[in-house]
């Protein structure tokens, strides 16, 4: 796969990783979690941390990532 994506691929990037976040802060927002829904997190956590490190992005706003990682590091 090329570096240079185009702006429809960003998108597609980031509309993916705004679903880990949406995964990560609800499943954070439970009192308690599951071994399942743990790992869930986990894997959702790198996912994201592997995507804040690109350095494709242009004007989206990376700081909800950010934020998730710390709540599903928590």
């Amino acid at each position: 796969m090329s570096d240079t994506l185009t702006a429809e691929e960003i998108a597609r990037h980031y509309s993916a990783a705004m679903d880990s976040v949406n995964l990560i802060n609800a499943l954070a927002a439970q009192e308690s979690r599951t071994t399942e829904e743990q790992n869930t997190v986990s894997r959702n956590v790198e996912h994201l941390e592997i995507m804040v490190a690109k350095d494709y992005w242009t004007t989206e706003d990376l700081a909800p990532l950010s934020s998730a990682i710390t709540a599903g590091k928590a």
